[in-house]
């Protein structure tokens, strides 16, 4: 028998022999894990009634088969105003009604399932910016005044939380604005144009914006417009979902994230 003496290629030999062992250990810590939270799951039901966002079924916040449906892949496109938005599934079908329940129904217990897909498309958003000082912060789009005294909460940030992050609050609204899913793509912009400002200068500072769902980009540019009129920088945006393209809506466009991992980047 030879033996490989090189320090590197030995622990390649003996992570080799020792993967099918670790494997077995993962699967039945997971399935031990899965056991233990459902239990715990039914307990809570019995105590506290939920039915699930997606589909209305019994004990669950969010059934199996609607978690399989919420979760898509990831896409990533350009805004205008060159901000490059990643999303982590699209706006349709389950994903918008369980969205929905959380934006216009109070279902905020539903955003803990749901951060973890927020999670994913902000690391994959900053994957390319470059690294070293400074930090890039995260910047939640911040909720209308109207909007925050109707649901008595910020979707956005109540996202960000279940996705581990804090937002800094870097942005205010400076004046009341129309609904934005009433109007058309050309309206949306104009509504939203010089409705926000940064709280103090961001001069030296790089941020990552946040928002729920990305339908023509008018909210996230013109968040971008107040970070860059008071000297910060947006590296990139990241959404939960994002809407089919619709008369020039953002969506149809989009790579998905095999393309962007294949091609090094966004490429076009």
């Amino acid at each position: 028998m030879v033996l490989l003496h090189t320090g590197s290629r030995m622990r390649e030999l003996t992570a080799g022999l020792d993967q099918p062992r670790r494997d077995r250990r993962r699967w039945q810590a997971g399935r031990m894990l899965h056991a233990v939270r459902e239990a715990a799951l039914d307990a809570v039901a019995v105590l506290f009634p939920v039915s699930c966002a997606g589909c209305g079924a019994p004990d669950r916040v969010l059934c199996g088969v609607c978690r399989v449906g919420v979760a898509g892949e990831a896409t990533r496109s350009i805004l205008d105003c060159g901000v490059a938005v990643t999303s982590a599934t699209r706006y349709e079908e389950i994903a918008r009604t369980v969205i929905l329940q959380l934006k216009e129904h109070g279902r905020t217990d539903v955003a803990r399932p749901l951060g973890p897909l927020l999670r994913t498309a902000m690391e994959l958003a900053v994957a390319d910016a470059p690294s070293g000082s400074p930090g890039i912060e995260v910047c939640a789009v911040p909720a209308g005044f109207a909007a925050r005294r109707r649901r008595g909460y910020s979707p956005v940030e109540t996202l960000l939380r279940s996705a581990g992050f804090r937002g800094s609050r870097v942005l205010v609204h400076t004046g009341a604005v129309a609904q934005q899913k009433l109007l058309d793509r050309s309206h949306r912009e104009t509504n939203l144009r010089g409705s926000m400002s940064a709280r103090v200068s961001l001069s030296g500072r790089r941020f990552l914006i946040v928002d729920d769902v990305v339908t023509t980009g008018a909210t996230i540019s013109e968040a971008a417009r107040a970070i860059r009129a008071a000297g910060g920088d947006v590296v990139a945006a990241a959404t939960l979902a994002s809407t089919p393209r619709r008369n020039g809506v953002a969506g149809d466009s989009a790579e998905s994230a095999r393309d962007i991992h294949r091609n090094g980047g966004y490429g076009g």
